[in-house]
This record gives structure tokens, C-alpha cells and sequence, in this order.
């Protein structure tokens, strides 16, 4: 699609970070944006933003593990501007996992990553793939990977590496179906980086619902310090890659029809050799 203007995208966890910079970036193009996000008081802000630049949007509070909420998300959308054109399964959440080992992780913590991080997409594939489908209209779904878990898992994010990893396959399969079913409804698998990203998803504890808390309550990520380790590590040179950088890749990866939009190709090559090395000789992992 090179004509963006005049159409609608619809972006999950679009009140911030990256969702939000999504709106921002292809409603710059003159789409119409629908943003969802679980945060009335966040949500509301960013609509009032987006429309202060003259951005046609209106916001839609969305809880993606509940599949009802995204058909509502779908009902919203298409009553307000007929078709959706591009869908962002973006929303995301963050365990606090660093401090903590995987058989340490409590049913819930599995369970909210999971929920949000792979039925949201799930979700927001059965909500509005088949209309997209029946409009025949030239369209796309981007959903939000990560390098962490989408190409190598870092051992101090159980949950989220191995809930991205799924949304890597599951994404595949995907374009694998789509291209078989329609030449006009395009995939894309969004790996935001190269450095761990700007945005509050360290903070998503404030937004985790009822039946997913635990007894024993876990405080968010607060310092830098538990931000390193949440990557590669305390020791490592600490950087950080801004929203604005990741949607105008996105942008861009969509316009030139790339299914893989990860931007940095020089950065991780060696992990990823590796990895893909170690599977091909069946040799045992390095441990990071």
C-alpha cells in the first residue's frame, strides 16, 4: 500500500511508547487512527495530542486478553470509518522477571504475559483479519516482536522472550496462510531496537488486572540498574532507542513490503549466527 491517506490503521497499546508513536507516524500520512489502550487517563491524553496536530483519531479503551473487548475494538472502528486498512498488534507488557528465576515465576505472571503479549495478537487476528479479508482491500498486519525472544532468549526474561518467540512463529504462519489466501493483505513482524526501547513497559504493573495479581504483590522495574539487567546484563553499555525511531522503520518496512522490520542489521548479527549455528551442528547453546 503507497497510499496511506484518507485510510484507517487501528494500533493496540497505542497510548504510548511505540503504539503511540505508530499513530503518530502513520497518521502523519493523513490515516485516520483508532487508538486503543487499557488506560482511560492515557488513552485520553494521547487522542488530545494526536488530534492538536491535526490527526483524525479517536481512542477506544481495550483490554486485548479479552476477546470481546478487541470485537469491540473491530465494532468501533469499522462504525467509525467503514475499513480498517492497517491493524498494529503492538500492545505488551513486562514481568518483572530479572531478580527472580523461571521456576520461581508465579501462574499468574505466566498467565498475564501470555495474555497480553500472544492472545492479545491472537485476539486482534480473529477480530479483524476476516473483515479485512472480505473488503478486498489492500491492507496490513504488523505485529511486535522482539530481538529478546524473537531471535535469541536473554536468560533473565522467561516469560516475555518466550512469549515473543511465539508471537515470531505464530506471525509466520500467518504470512505463510495470508499469502496463500489473499495478494493484497500484507504481514509484517515488527522487531523494535536496536537498543532496548524508551517506553513505559517496565511500568505495565500498574495496568495489571484483577485476575492476574498475585498475593504477594511485585513492584515495577524503578531504577537503571534493574533496567540493564533486563537486557543483556549489568556490565553492558547501556543505550536506548527512542519510539520516533522505531515507527518511521516500521513506516518504511511497510511501504517497501518487508515482512522482517528489524532496521539494525548489523547490530546482534553474531548472536544470531550463533544461534542458527548451534541449531545446524547440534551443538549445545551458549550461555550468555
Amino acid at each position: 500500500m503507497q497510499e496511506f491517506s484518507g485510510k484507517t490503521i487501528v494500533v493496540t497499546g497505542g497510548a504510548s511508547g511505540v503504539g503511540f508513536a505508530l499513530c503518530n507516524r502513520f497518521g502523519k500520512e493523513g490515516m485516520n487512527v483508532v487508538v486503543a489502550d487499557i488506560e482511560q487517563k492515557a488513552l485520553d491524553k494521547a487522542v488530545d495530542t494526536l488530534k492538536s496536530s491535526g490527526i483524525n483519531a479517536i481512542g477506544v479503551v481495550t483490554d486485548v486478553t479479552s476477546a470481546a473487548s478487541v470485537e469491540n475494538l473491530a465494532a468501533k472502528a469499522y462504525g467509525s470509518f467503514g475499513n480498517v486498512h492497517v491493524l498494529c498488534n503492538n500492545a505488551g507488557v513486562g514481568v518483572k522477571e530479572a531478580d527472580r528465576k523461571i521456576w520461581a515465576l508465579s501462574a499468574n505472571d505466566w498467565n498475564w504475559g501470555y495474555s497480553v503479549n500472544v492472545m492479545g495478537i491472537a485476539n486482534g487476528i480473529r477480530a479483524f483479519v476476516p473483515k479485512m479479508l472480505a473488503a478486498g482491500l489492500e491492507g496490513h498486519i504488523i505485529n511486535t516482536t522482539s530481538f529478546n525472544g524473537g531471535c535469541i532468549a536473554f536468560p533473565t526474561t522467561p516469560i516475555y522472550a518466550s512469549s515473543k518467540a511465539a508471537v515470531t512463529s505464530l506471525t509466520e504462519v500467518l504470512y505463510a496462510q495470508l499469502s496463500k489466501e489473499s495478494s493484497k493483505l500484507k504481514v509484517h513482524l515488527l522487531f523494535p531496537g536496536p537498543h532496548m526501547v524508551n517506553t513505559q513497559i517496565l511500568a505495565s504493573q500498574r495496568n495489571r488486572q484483577a485476575e492476574f495479581q498475585d498475593d504477594v504483590k511485585v513492584d515495577d522495574y524503578m531504577t537503571m540498574e534493574d533496567l540493564k539487567k533486563s537486557a543483556l546484563g549489568a556490565n553492558v553499555e547501556f543505550q536506548l532507542t527512542e519510539p520516533v525511531e522505531v515507527a518511521d522503520a516500521c513506516f518504511d518496512g511497510v511501504c517497501n513490503n518487508n515482512f522482517w522490520i528489524r532496521p539494525y542489521l548489523d547490530s546482534h548479527q553474531a548472536m544470531i549466527t550463533a544461534r542458527c549455528d548451534s541449531v545446524l551442528t547440534n551443538s549445545n547453546p551458549a550461555v550468555m
